[in-house]
């Protein structure tokens, strides 16, 4: 399987490196990237490693999630194509009915 990366997650996880940069130095954004993505690596061998994610159950893609940190990354397996598709990185630390949040914006 391979791992596809949306690009709402993309920008999560790009949001959140500028974020540490800006907050703390590049060195830890640049960690905490980094411990992001290799947390998705045994999900090539493993897809169902993750918990089912409860907050979207309601869309019915059967998305799971792997915790990094404070974050979710949140993701499906498209047995079909052989794929698993990340759509989110989340913030644990925020309410978790924002994942559901149509008006969520990264920019």
């Amino acid at each position: 399987m391979k791992i596809t990366w949306t690009e709402f997650a993309t920008r999560s996880l790009k949001w959140i490196f500028n974020y540490y940069v800006e907050n703390a130095n590049r060195n830890v954004a640049h960690k905490i990237r980094k411990q992001i993505l290799e947390s998705t690596r045994h999900l090539t061998k493993y897809p169902e490693i993750g918990q089912v994610e409860p907050n979207l159950k309601k869309l019915g893609q059967k998305h799971r999630y792997l915790v990094s940190g404070n974050y979710k990354v949140i993701y499906r397996i498209e047995i079909e194509k052989k794929e698993i598709i990340v759509s989110d990185v989340f913030d644990t630390r925020q309410n978790p009915t924002k994942m559901n949040d149509n008006k969520r914006d990264l920019d």
